[in-house]
């Protein structure tokens, strides 16, 4: 089974995180890329996520919640609060999800990062 490709939302595109996690050999994208401008709204950043088939993850919880609703056909959507995590701590939770899931199973899902913190 393939692993999640992952993309990074303008609010969490962390250009020292895309970059940590492509060296691990993650599949990573992050706002702006050559099909998602810097000022596109969240709306079109899940829905190029999507056609992409990347999961995204954002630090942008409550629109993405109401986005999952609206979108219920989406390729995953990864939610933190950013005041509780670190980059050294977003890596190697990123990392770990990406290893542990099959990308089949984030069709429709939204899941907190935190199940995956590293302790």
């Amino acid at each position: 089974m393939p692993k999640p490709r992952l993309h990074l939302d303008a609010d969490a595109a962390i250009k020292a995180l895309q970059q940590a996690l492509l060296q691990r050999g993650h599949d990573v994208t992050r706002t702006p890329t050559p099909w998602m401008p810097l000022d596109a709204s969240d709306e079109a950043q899940l829905l190029g996520a999507t056609a992409q088939g990347r999961v995204i993850f954002t630090f942008n919880i409550r629109d993405y919640l109401e986005l999952a609703q609206r979108y219920p056909y989406h390729r995953g959507i990864v939610l933190a609060a950013q005041s509780r995590w670190n980059l050294s701590q977003l890596i190697a939770a990123l990392d770990r999800m990406l290893s542990e899931t099959e990308a089949d199973e984030w069709i429709g899902q939204v899941r907190w990062l935190g199940q995956w913190r590293v302790p």
